[in-house]
């Protein structure tokens, strides 16, 4: 299974159609739209429909401005990670990570020839760009974007509305004011940011449902990408097992790390790994206690402890952590004291967390 979703995946962006530019509006950027198929990841998932609750429908939209002195666009100007590629990748390992419990069906790909306006108005030039980053000073303050302009630039909110879409991921370059992931809706909470109000600039119909607005920078690798979903799961959770006793709170136990809770470690979280003793410290090596084995065996939770280290989530690599630890979510049918066993379920659909 794991094995076709990275070559469907693989296929669907190496043979995505690309349409010559749209002629933009006289204060808009250009934008080039890119339509992707829906994926068919084969018989064993049978996720053949955009309607299967486990599909995500995905609206990517990609800044990436070409740069006149070389004809290239930013990121490759710059020699950065190409965004349809770190795309494609981040979508397989999401795929495969949690069991095929969340799947992106990759509705469109707009990629725009410019920057985004931020918040108060000001929009940056490519040039302008540029020559901050060389010398890495002299970004616009405050660095927020306009999430109202967004929203209403793409149809997004209309299109959530209709069930065409269920998210939206935003790639860009540093110092473009995207938050890792903000939550847009009705009774929208704290998703590693506020959640959304709408602004001065806010042209949209009025949200029916949650949804989350991914930023990830394609200055940065797949591993910050699976760090932003990362802190949104943690956000989900924390929103879902809020109130829950400390006895019976299985998120709690879930993200115990050794330096907490000295011999009682479990996950840990996304910054702190069982052995970890402080933030990112995910290739420490001394050797530790962890229950990880009994959450692959949820609800039970009945395999022994054991003796664990660094080796065993990549020594010290970003993304294989991530990869670990979102593996050990629990992704079974039923619930448990009456909240879902799979909780895969709350990380790709916001409205499943009860708020009240």
């Amino acid at each position: 299974m794991i094995d076709a979703i990275r070559t469907a995946m693989a296929t669907i962006w190496r043979g995505a159609p690309r349409a010559g530019a749209n002629v933009p509006a006289p204060d808009a950027p250009a934008r080039q739209r890119v339509t992707v198929p829906a994926p068919v990841i084969g018989n064993t998932l049978a996720v053949g429909t955009p309607r299967d609750p486990r599909v995500v429908r995905t609206l990517v939209v990609t800044f990436d401005p070409f740069v006149p002195a070389s004809g290239r666009r930013l990121s490759a100007h710059l020699g950065w990670f190409d965004p349809e590629r770190s795309v494609a990748a981040y979508a397989a390992d999401v795929a495969e990570a949690s069991h095929g419990e969340m799947v992106h069906h990759l509705v469109e790909h707009v990629v725009v020839d410019g920057l985004p306006a931020q918040a108060d108005g000001f929009r940056y030039d490519v040039d302008h760009f540029l020559a901050c980053w060389a010398r890495r000073s002299g970004f616009h303050q405050p660095d927020a974007t306009d999430y109202d302009a967004i929203l209403a630039d793409f149809d997004i909110v209309s299109r959530v509305n209709a069930g065409d879409l269920d998210e939206a991921w935003i790639l860009a370059p540093p110092y473009m004011g995207f938050h890792e992931s903000h939550m847009v809706g009705p009774g929208a909470f704290w998703c590693n940011s506020p959640p959304h109000r709408p602004g001065r600039s806010w042209r949209n119909p009025a949200p029916t449902r949650r949804f989350v607005v991914m930023g990830f920078n394609y200055e940065r690798e797949v591993g910050c990408m699976l760090e932003n979903l990362g802190h949104r799961t943690e956000s989900m959770m924390e929103m879902v097992y809020r109130g829950v006793p400390e006895a019976r709170n299985l998120w709690t136990r879930f993200t115990r790390y050794d330096k907490v809770a000295p011999g009682r470690s479990a996950l840990g979280n996304v910054h702190f790994a069982p052995s970890s003793e402080r933030d990112y410290d995910w290739g420490n090596r001394r050797p530790v206690h962890s229950e990880c084995d009994a959450w692959r065996d949820f609800p039970a939770l009945e395999a022994p402890s054991r003796v664990v280290t660094c080796d065993e989530w990549g020594g010290g690599d970003m993304r294989l952590h991530h990869l670990w630890w979102f593996r050990h979510l629990p992704h079974v049918a039923g619930d448990v004291d009456g909240i879902l066993a799979n909780w895969w379920a709350y990380v790709r659909d916001p409205n499943l967390v009860d708020c009240g």
